[in-house]
């Protein structure tokens, strides 16, 4: 019997089944599915938006009339030749210069206050972190009953110590009042810095102890430095909320119904915005001072990090910087 040899051929490759998609492109989709909302919110709440107030801060909209036309940058030239909008936008630069120092300041004093280990200072800490959580329209009427002048809270005690009462809420009382219900929020500012003394490491205070620093001497060249990031953050963001400002208006008057009643030491560039698209109908010209205050904020923002370059510790170097 003869014996045959098989030779047996090497097998076919299987055939590739193009209808399997590649790994990198199924988790692709999957992300892009799963971000899909977050998108569709960002470009219907945000960029949309955005771009239609920059197309109506091309025209001269009164926000009633369908006919629109284009004026370019006329809106734009017109802010720099409004008094009034100039000494609103002066007005409220002087707001943020005075708020937020005040409101940094009161915060850092209050956390390095409520750190040292003293009875009940979580409670303490709650309640003075609690006018944070008020909405600014509560706050802004609350403070606008206990300054009344006829029957507020703040004239009763006057009336009480032989006072004669006080016109609070009119010029030039008014800012103050407005300085004062800013403070009263800084409940914020105080977790936050708080926060950043609670970072910063016993060890350095510890040894500052041991070679003869006193407590001021600890305070400015060890804490300070430390907070300076954290000090940073609440300058930019104070700056950016003093800016976009409207409490005054609910503090004057008390409701949406007109920027006429607010006095002018209260007149905010945001108060103006309001009267150009609600009293005046002027939707184009309003919607190019947000545009303008945009730009100053940015401005502003800018410089404030390029001057604490210099001024500001960080315990670890931010990427990219030698």
């Amino acid at each position: 019997m003869s014996v045959l040899t098989e030779v047996r051929r090497p097998a076919a490759p299987a055939a590739v089944d193009r209808r399997k998609k590649p790994p990198g492109l199924r988790k692709a989709r999957t992300f892009y599915l799963f971000v899909a909302p977050w998108i569709i919110g960002f470009v219907a709440l945000t960029v949309f938006p955005l771009g239609y107030a920059f197309w109506l801060s091309l025209t001269d909209s009164d926000g009633l009339s369908p006919r629109t036309h284009f004026v370019g940058f006329e809106n734009y030239v017109a802010i720099f030749h409004d008094p009034l909008t100039l000494s609103s936008l002066g007005r409220t630069g002087l707001f943020a210069l005075v708020t937020v120092p005040l409101s940094i300041f009161a915060g850092l004093l209050l956390a390095v206050m409520l750190n040292q280990p003293i009875k009940g200072r979580g409670l303490l800490r709650g309640l003075i972190y609690l006018p944070a959580v008020v909405p600014p329209v509560g706050a802004a009427l609350t403070f606008r009953l206990i300054f009344d002048r006829d029957a507020g809270a703040a004239n009763g005690v006057l009336s009480g110590l032989g006072a004669n009462p006080i016109t609070w809420l009119v010029d030039p009382n008014v800012r103050y009042v407005l300085y004062a219900l800013v403070v009263w929020g800084c409940g914020g500012s105080m977790i936050i810095s708080l926060a950043g003394l609670q970072d910063i490491p016993r060890e350095l205070l510890e040894a500052a102890q041991v070679d003869g620093a006193s407590y001021w001497q600890s305070f400015t060249r060890i804490t300070v430095p430390l907070l300076s990031p954290v000090i940073l953050f609440q300058v930019i963001t104070g700056v950016i909320g003093s800016l976009q400002s409207f409490a005054p208006l609910l503090l004057s008057s008390g409701s949406l119904s007109g920027a006429g009643t607010v006095p002018q030491g209260n007149y905010l560039y945001m108060i103006h915005v309001f009267a150009q698209y609600f009293s005046a109908s002027r939707f184009g010209y309003a919607s190019a001072m947000l545009w303008m205050l945009f730009a100053v904020i940015l401005l502003v923002t800018l410089l404030i990090i390029k001057v604490s370059a210099r001024t500001v510790f960080y315990t670890v170097e931010p990427e990219g910087k030698k």
